[in-house]
């Protein structure tokens, strides 16, 4: 079967919920330390509530897609669960920034009072419902576009990506501009980052519906044609290949890439975990002690603006890939790449004008476009259709579990190498991002 185009609407809608998705995502990556650090979390602890999110993706995804590769129903393959997830999404987030409203006992368990607890068990929903809905999209490219069409594919998953999460890096100051309160009482979380979840949390399901009306999954027996399976073979084969095998058989690519994301991965979580700090002691004047303080919370929003601007800059540098992996091919792009975002990460430590950091975010977003796209081009290209989905949901610990490990060790690196400065935390996070560019140099491309 010849493998046809699809048109550029066609890949268009088959991403266009990724839209309301990243608009979740980057509201959860933007507001976690601040709501936590607003509820009483000290700053060594900070790492420890971005354990969950990684974990949660770790386990979640795998699982879906290794049933949604199985999944053959009138609704679609995957379809169903990207609509299931939408829908506890939008409910957890209505619920997240409203956890200092309610009246808790004072009791503290484990250093954590009970507001926290109840703020981790909502986060922890929050984004076991974000990868169910996400996984979905990055499935129906491996399922449905052919192999010369997935980096445009690709790429406009990584636009609607960055789209979407530089509405929502904004929100919080647009609703501050707009007259809502961006300070509130101790331990409460402020309107401007409510309703900045609430107008999320529509914009996500109406995105996410609008793929699930659009987008026809292929029947089995199209799928197969597609994809060069043997249907009368697999039949015969009864015996699922198991979690174990379908590791061992995995192309070396599969591993090679994983190392790069590895590093990346790691950088990115100590953006997300420490920037909030980091901008508002270099830039903002913030003592470091209270996190209600004016200094701290006008921080938080400034650091919307910064990740928004790093998103525009990925935006931009997306425009740019094709042209180095025109004549540098995937890999060179990739290095390059996480070289530029390097740069980014590092500067930031002798920054200390708000404004300045515009620079510097705009650098980060080079290698924040190149981590959304080049990885799954160049796996997916390595992998049968067969078992896409389980391979991609696999690959997602490629992803989870860097920020699981640069979690755990987060609040150790912040004391004992960076001296209690959270803007050290983004010069490490600089350094990981050279790390994986030099690992580019391992991965072997198959087609």
């Amino acid at each position: 079967m010849v493998k046809r185009d699809l048109s550029f609407r066609q890949l268009f809608n088959l991403s266009f919920g990724f839209f309301g998705v990243q608009i979740a995502y980057a509201l959860q990556s933007a507001n976690i330390s601040r709501i936590f650090a607003t509820l009483g979390a000290d700053p060594h602890q900070l790492s420890f509530f971005w354990i969950l999110p990684p974990l949660m993706g770790m386990i979640v995804q795998p699982l879906i897609g290794k049933y949604s590769d199985k999944t053959w129903c009138k609704l679609g393959r995957r379809k169903p669960y990207l609509l299931v997830g939408a829908l506890i999404a939008i409910a957890v987030m209505a619920l997240l920034p409203n956890v200092g409203n309610f009246s808790f006992a004072q009791s503290v368990f484990l250093g954590l009072n009970a507001a926290m607890w109840f703020g981790l068990f909502s986060l922890m929903f929050l984004d076991t419902s974000i990868n169910i809905a996400m996984q979905p999209f990055k499935m129906m490219v491996g399922d449905m576009v052919n192999e010369e069409q997935k980096g445009l594919a690709y790429s406009i998953q990584s636009f609607l990506c960055n789209a979407g999460q530089v509405c929502a890096y904004l929100f919080p100051i647009f609703f501050t501009w707009i007259g809502l309160s961006n300070t509130a009482p101790d331990g409460v979380i402020p309107d401007s980052v409510k309703w900045s979840f609430y107008v999320g949390a529509a914009i996500l399901i109406l995105c996410c519906l609008y793929t699930f009306v659009t987008v026809k999954e292929m029947d089995p027996q199209e799928y197969a044609e597609f994809h060069g399976i043997d249907l009368k073979a697999k039949e015969e084969k009864k015996e699922e290949p198991s979690f174990i095998r379908l590791l061992i058989d995995a192309p070396s690519t599969f591993w090679t890439v994983g190392l790069v994301q590895f590093f990346c991965w790691a950088a990115f979580l100590f953006m997300w975990n420490y920037s909030n700090g980091a901008i508002a002691t270099s830039c903002f004047g913030w003592d470091g002690v209270k996190a209600g303080a004016s200094e701290f919370q006008d921080a938080g929003s400034w650091v919307g603006v910064v990740f928004a601007v790093q998103a525009v800059g990925s935006l931009l540098w997306a425009l740019v890939l094709p042209f180095l992996e025109k004549h540098f091919g995937n890999k060179g792009a990739y290095a390059i790449s996480l070289v530029v975002g390097a740069i980014g990460f590092i500067s930031i430590g002798m920054v200390h004008n708000q404004y300045v950091l515009f620079g510097s975010y705009l650098l980060i977003g080079a290698a924040w476009a190149a981590m959304l796209a080049l990885p799954f081009t160049i796996l997916t290209n390595s992998l049968k259709g067969g078992n896409i989905g389980y391979y991609l949901g696999l690959f997602n610990c490629t992803i989870c579990l860097p920020q699981i490990i640069a979690a755990l060790l987060g609040g150790v690196v912040l004391k004992y190498i960076c001296a209690d400065a959270q803007v050290g935390m983004l010069v490490v996070a600089g350094v990981l991002l050279l790390l994986g560019a030099v690992s580019v140099a391992l991965v072997k491309e198959k087609e």
